[in-house]
């Protein structure tokens, strides 16, 4: 939103202490009371002499790509008190002989560091410049120079100082409006704002007396009561087509950011950046009959002012004549009932719309306004008939048109209920004790009526009414908020809490912090994916139709329709991130996640509606409890491409299933567990690639290869490979670990058995640890081999086996002993053999 100082400033009774407050002291009152300024912006500077001209002859030069005229223009007198006159280039055609311009001369300096110097161009020398309005600072419009309104210089004579008169000293500041308080939109609710920071007195721009509405303009009937709550007419005839708009409200309208069009339109835009009420003008004569307000019909198309033709949807509200649609209610009007220039017949259409409504036309038209900017937060219901009087006045004065009698008013302003607050209240919450009158003050001052009174038990109370702008107004919360942000948050005091010793973080907190330091300290990035779901990513998973995972909770707004479900798995959102990242040429991509995933329970019981007027109940604590689903917090890895980079050292390693295996095992580790895996199928994984992941005989996850057509339905690198686990099932270990160095030596043996390839290798290498005993320090797998030494179905697999004594030098034949049980127990569980 932007706006003038000037016209700000204008609708406040400011006191003798603000009478010269400057742009930065209005912008430092908004932020007080809670506004954000985004920028300050003196116009120009202008300097140097800048006046009005009038345009003496134009001499129109041939001979060029683009038209050229050759201006004699008057800009002042003489000492002998003959005409001043002076030559100038210029390219525009939008003036003629007699107008009266704003001319730069020679010596000025316009905004950019834009000096006026007399040169020679297209043969002729020029001797100053005639200005368009970007080029004085005063918008962007730059579609040709600006013409001085007749009716408004009478009193103008060339030489005149332009600065001055176009107000070029003024500043321009510019707010960001958050979306509960669309009142702020409009001069008049900022001024209102102002007025509040400055302990003024506002001067209401909308308090003007609108007569009843006895009669009807034009027969209105609305058919979507939800859409449009209340929809009013008034009619002005006998306007001057030919009328221009005033200086004084295009310039208003050239800094607030909006192009001066025809008086008309100009008039509707003024009043919606004066009052805040969306309007729009229909020429009457090229209405077929009375209005009616409905949804589109299917098949309806429209062809909005911008020249589209809009094919409507039939959730579109719509203002319809006999021949059809004329208007995308609250979004733009059509251009068959345009005010054109010939328009003297003048329909001034002010409503109220609904802001959900308006909001998904904008979004499914592609088509934002300053209208629509408004409706989607909140326009005041009460506003429309003080709208309709502003504007058709500012016709009948500067049109010359004719304010018919009657007034179309369908519908009523739906106001907001009173709200009881506690006289201290205000105190309590910010824990200043405020002055007497305080809280009924600041509760005035924004708007509210406002009785004071008392309970039953002597506490005094506030019954305080909004306002008809104060949509957001409903609870005392929010009434508090107002009386703390208008008496300055910089007043409540900050005071930090006292820290407890002996408390940090909990065993799950920590645990969560080593498990992700341990992935990143072994190549792995954390990301944080989108986390909502598509309910079409099951199908790509290759889920049954009953599996668990499918029973999702499902979001009431999401922030993309078409991923509008919690996830229960963390795979979806990382498998995205993986699909961006090597889109984008990234090779190898090792990425992890933790993070709470959604699981409704098979019942799950209602939210309960529990207010904030006091603190919950242990009841009412546990039914919210019970309604939540679990949410369990997970950890996840996906790897695609090389693990390791090509080089001399030899070509690059593809990273496979055994990786995402090893980052489980890192998990299991910095959380102090103990991990076993065995094989399982289980989607999305390839079956015959994919291990359960165990701690004792309780499965706490999976890993390893994502299954082909996984993989070829959401697009991944060929060979993706994912783990997840759940981290909350995972025993919580108070684990401080310490080096221990033994002083004995170890004994080293190696053992070879032949086993049938069905055996898994785990299960075999957990039998050899338990028949080895506890002087079996250590045991890994170097070597597997298949082939016809050791058979058909047979493979042998190879350990290297460390054996220590904690409190001697252990014997040869000890660590033999303990080798030989360990392969008698594989022999009698798994059936191997030592091989040869």
């Amino acid at each position: 939103m932007r706006i003038p100082v000037s016209w700000l400033t204008q609708q406040v009774e400011l006191s003798a202490e603000h009478r010269d407050i400057d742009a930065d002291a209005i912008a430092e009152a908004f932020v007080r009371v809670g506004l954000e300024v985004e920028e300050v912006s003196p116009l120009g500077p202008v300097t140097g002499p800048v006046v009005v001209g009038r345009v003496v002859s134009i001499e129109e030069l041939t001979g060029f790509k683009k038209p050229i005229r050759f201006c004699q223009v008057e800009v002042g007198e003489e000492e002998d008190g003959t005409p001043r006159t002076t030559e100038v280039v210029c390219g525009a055609r939008n003036f003629v002989e007699g107008d009266l311009v704003v001319v730069a001369l020679p010596g000025a300096v316009l905004p950019g560091d834009f000096a006026i110097a007399e040169r020679k161009t297209y043969g002729k020398v020029s001797r100053g410049m005639i200005c368009a309005a970007d080029e004085l600072g005063l918008g962007d419009d730059h579609s040709g120079i600006m013409v001085l309104p007749s009716s408004e210089v009478e009193d103008l004579s060339p030489g005149d100082d332009a600065i001055e008169l176009l107000g070029l000293t003024d500043s321009v500041v510019e707010l960001a409006i958050t979306p509960d308080r669309g009142y702020c939109f409009s001069v008049r609710g900022l001024a209102r704002e102002l007025a509040c920071a400055l302990d003024s007195r506002l001067v209401d721009p909308a308090a003007i007396e609108v007569p009843r509405a006895e009669e009807e303009s034009i027969p209105v009937q609305v058919q979507a009561e939800q859409a449009c709550p209340r929809f009013t007419v008034r009619r002005v005839t006998g306007v001057d087509p030919t009328a221009p708009t005033p200086w004084w409200i295009r310039r208003r309208l050239m800094l607030a950011g909006i192009r001066s069009i025809s008086l008309a339109v100009d008039v509707t835009n003024y009043v919606m950046i004066e009052l805040g009420q969306p309007m729009h003008a229909f020429d009457t004569a090229a209405l077929r009959g009375g209005l009616v307000v409905r949804k589109a019909q299917p098949g309806e198309k429209l062809v909005t002012l911008d020249g589209t033709t809009r094919a409507l949807d039939p959730d579109d509200t719509v203002i319809c004549d006999d021949s059809g649609p004329v208007s995308l209610a609250g979004v733009m009007g059509g251009a068959s009932t345009e005010v054109s220039a010939e328009t003297t017949d003048i329909l001034l259409e002010a409503a109220i719309w609904d802001p959900a409504t308006v909001a998904r036309m904008v979004r499914r038209h592609k088509l934002p306004s300053e209208a629509a900017k408004r409706f989607e937060r909140f326009v005041d219901p009460a506003l429309p008939p003080a709208a309709l009087e502003r504007a058709a006045r500012l016709l009948r004065e500067y049109g010359d048109g004719s304010i018919q009698p009657g007034r179309t008013d369908v519908g009523s302003p739906v106001l907001p209920d009173p709200v009881v607050v506690p006289m201290d209240l205000p105190d309590r919450v910010a824990g200043v004790r405020y002055g007497r009158g305080v809280t009924t003050m600041r509760l005035q001052q924004i708007g509210c009526q406002v009785e004071v009174g008392a309970t039953d038990d002597g506490t005094p109370i506030v019954t305080a009414t909004p306002p008809s702008w104060r949509n957001d107004l409903r609870q005392p919360a929010d009434m508090v908020e107002e009386v703390l942000r208008l008496q300055g948050y910089d007043t409540i005091p900050t005071e930090l809490p006292k820290v407890v010793p002996g408390r940090g973080l909990t065993a799950a907190q920590r645990r969560r912090r080593a498990v992700s330091r341990s992935l990143a300290e072994h190549g792995h990035v954390e990301v944080l994916p989108f986390p909502f779901v598509s309910p079409s990513v099951w199908d790509a998973f290759g889920l049954d139709a009953d599996d668990p995972r499918r029973r999702t909770v499902s979001v009431l707004n999401p922030l993309e329709a078409d991923r509008g479900e919690l996830a229960t798995t963390l795979l979806p959102g990382l498998l995205d991130t993986l699909v961006r990242n090597t889109s984008r040429g990234a090779k190898e991509v090792a990425l992890f996640h933790i993070g709470q995933v959604v699981l409704p329970r098979t019942q799950q019981s209602p939210m309960p509606e529990v207010g904030v007027a006091r603190r919950p109940s242990g009841a009412e604590l546990a039914a919210l409890e019970t309604a939540l689903p679990h949410q369990p917090t997970h950890v996840a890895v996906v790897l695609a491409g090389p693990r390791t980079r090509p080089g001399w050292w030899g070509p690059a390693e593809p990273a496979g299933w055994a990786d995402a295996v090893r980052a489980a095992r890192l998990v299991a580790d910095a959380a102090g567990v103990e991990l076993t895996t065995t094989q399982a199928v289980q989607a999305p994984w390839h079956p015959g690639r994919c291990a359960q992941l165990r701690v004792g005989d309780f499965p706490v996850g999976y890993a390893g290869e994502l299954h082909p057509k996984v993989v070829e339905a959401l697009g991944l690198p060929a060979r993706t490979c994912a783990m997840e686990l759940d981290l909350d099932l995972l025993p919580l270990t108070d684990r401080r670990p310490a080096p221990a160095v033994s002083p004995y030596p170890p004994v080293l043996l190696d053992l070879a058995l032949v086993a049938d390839t069905g055996v898994p290798v785990g299960e075999l290498t957990r039998t050899l640890r338990a028949g080895g005993g506890e002087l079996l320090e250590d045991i890994r797998l170097f070597d597997v081999f298949e082939g016809e030494q050791v058979g058909e179905g047979k493979r042998s697999l190879a350990y290297a086996l460390r054996f220590r004594a904690p409190d001697r030098t252990l014997t040869v034949e000890e660590a033999t002993a303990a080798r030989d049980a360990a392969v008698t127990a594989a022999a009698e569980r798994h059936g191997a053999t030592l091989r040869a």
